[in-house]
């Protein structure tokens, strides 16, 4: 199905091919813009609607017949110019008047645009005024934009005879997704820039994501629900085409670049043109699972690249300015070009053919740069080292980390079970006399004082006849107390004695001193501690 645009020897016309053979030509009343085939209906045999965008409307053809008519909803008409035409109607002003009116309304930036009607008006000669005034001051006014893209996207199903949405762009910068049945509007966003390339994913009752090509440069995403589409990319020239290629986007500017962009919009590669590029399309040979992407360049050359690695280069007789991948008649993997000169030129891919020769001879390997010896860092080496002997020797690491584990095990319980019997721990296991004992050294030498704190853990039980003694190097230190008697020791209440010691050695050599707390009538201490003393500073004689 081809909308063509005409010349001044012949008017706009749509035509529908089958195979070679010409079997519709029909007039179109004004200019095509867009035209995409889609389902409107579940009727069998599955024969898809043609919609073409022609100004301001939507021709919908099924079966090769006119079926429906949308017109785009009519822009906001200025009041004051309104007004004006209701007063030339009943004759309340003069053409002079109305056309300074006009005039004055015209040259005010943030007024309402006129209508059509207002600006051939303010376009009449003087003298031909008078006489537009009485013929069309009748005519209500109205004021119409025009559709600048045209795009389908799955209402429920994502099949490819499944029924679709339409979706509009306006040069009002609005967007419209239409119901494929009653065609009414169902979405309406306002957007910053005319639309000139849409491009949709997903299903309109579930989630979709419809992209925005605008004509400043920038690109923009919608999303389902979202009261505002989303920036995504500022291009340095104007597009020239808008694919998606799987989840990347790829783009076509007139400043000879081809770029592809990810769903987070980090550019992944850039490819400089030859040419200046005419039109883009994208390439899905499903028989290969190859998803490539077609450019289409004003030296007679479509190139097929797969990611940034050129496939193919097909050399026409003239300069592409459309094409579409997809099946046409019996074949599913047909390419139509139409070139500037209006030439229709089919190309069949055979259903054999092997695209790997193509990205072999592209370099899509590794690159030769992989192959080159990194500087890796010495931490990082040793880390790869170890992570390789780890996976190699495994059984036996884990054999032998069994095995110390074990070990350490032994030796705890053994240090345990000899604290216990020696009375080395703080707090006393024996039922007879449950005591906690904690030491500190207070001073920085060379004297000191060692507190020593001692408390009943029993709940009910007092304790008598307890006792403290210390035990040291003579050599070192000097007690003061070497024995000390404890009262009785209530249960919960803390006892503190005190003792000083002197350090007799100024070279810093330091020792312990052992703190034993004894009950009256048993050989063997309650408690035992170790109390490490700090080195002694010299002695200042001021």
């Amino acid at each position: 199905v081809i909308a063509d645009n005409g010349d001044l020897s012949w008017p706009p016309k749509l035509k529908v091919y089958d195979g070679t053979n010409l079997t519709y030509d029909g007039n179109i009343v004004e200019t095509p813009t867009a035209i995409v085939s889609f389902h409107v209906d579940t009727t069998e045999p599955r024969i898809p609607a043609i919609a073409l965008a022609a100004g301001p409307y939507i021709y919908v053809y099924k079966n090769i017949r006119p079926y429906f008519k949308f017109t785009v909803p009519s822009l906001e008409i200025n009041q004051l110019e309104q007004d004006l035409w209701n007063q030339a109607k009943a004759d309340k002003i003069d053409v002079q008047m109305l056309h300074d009116m006009l005039e004055s309304i015209k040259s005010d930036s943030d007024a309402v645009p006129l209508t059509p009607l207002s600006t051939k008006f303010l376009q009449t000669a003087p003298h031909q005024r008078s006489h537009f005034v009485a013929v069309y001051r009748e005519n209500p006014l109205k004021r119409q934009t025009v559709i600048t893209a045209l795009e389908t996207l799955k209402k429920s199903h994502p099949d490819e005879d499944a029924i679709s949405c339409l979706i509009i762009g306006t040069e009002n910068k609005d967007m419209y997704i239409l119901d494929p049945e009653a065609f009414t509007v169902l979405v309406k966003q306002s957007l910053p820039s005319q639309p000139v390339f849409l491009r949709s994913t997903g299903l309109y009752d579930v989630d979709y994501r419809i992209l925005v090509a605008c004509r400043n440069g920038n690109i923009l995403v919608m999303k389902k629900g979202s009261n505002s589409p989303k920036f995504c990319i500022t291009l340095n020239s104007h597009p020239v085409g808008v694919e998606r290629v799987g989840k990347n986007i790829v783009v076509a500017t007139m400043d000879k670049n081809l770029l592809c962009y990810n769903n987070k919009i980090k550019n992944l590669w850039n490819i400089p043109m030859p040419n200046n590029i005419t039109c883009l399309a994208s390439m899905d040979f499903k028989a290969k699972t190859f998803k490539g992407i077609l450019v289409g360049l004003d030296n007679n050359e479509v190139r097929v690249y797969r990611d940034k690695f050129l496939v193919d280069t097909l050399t026409l007789p003239d300069i592409p300015s459309m094409m579409q991948f997809g099946k046409y008649d019996r074949e599913d993997s047909t390419l139509v070009i139409i070139t500037k000169s209006g030439g229709l030129h089919i190309y069949i891919l055979k259903r054999n053919v092997d695209l790997s020769q193509g990205l072999a001879s592209a370099s899509m390997g590794p690159s030769p740069k992989q192959f080159q010896k990194l500087n890796v860092p010495r931490k990082t080496k040793t880390f790869v080292d170890q992570t390789l002997r780890e996976r190699e020797h495994g059984v036996t690491m884990h054999r032998q980390f069994q095995h110390d584990l074990y070990r350490l095990r032994l030796t705890t319980a053994r240090n345990f079970a000899e604290a216990l019997q020696k009375k080395m721990m703080p707090i006393s296991a024996s039922n007879f006399a449950p005591l906690k004992l904690s030491a500190n050294v207070q001073g920085i030498g060379p004297m000191f004082r060692l507190s020593i704190e001692v408390m009943n853990t029993s709940t009910s039980h007092p304790i008598m006849g307890a006792y403290v003694v210390l035990s040291t190097n003579e050599s070192l230190y000097v007690l003061e107390k070497s024995y000390i008697n404890l009262p009785l020791l209530v249960p919960s209440l803390t006892y503190t004695v005190n003792t000083m010691v002197r350090c007799t050695n100024d070279q810093g050599v330091t020792d312990c001193i052992n703190v034993f707390v004894y009950i009256k009538g048993k050989c063997s201490p309650a408690l035992t501690a170790i109390i490490d003393m700090p080195a002694s500073e010299s002695m200042i004689v001021v």
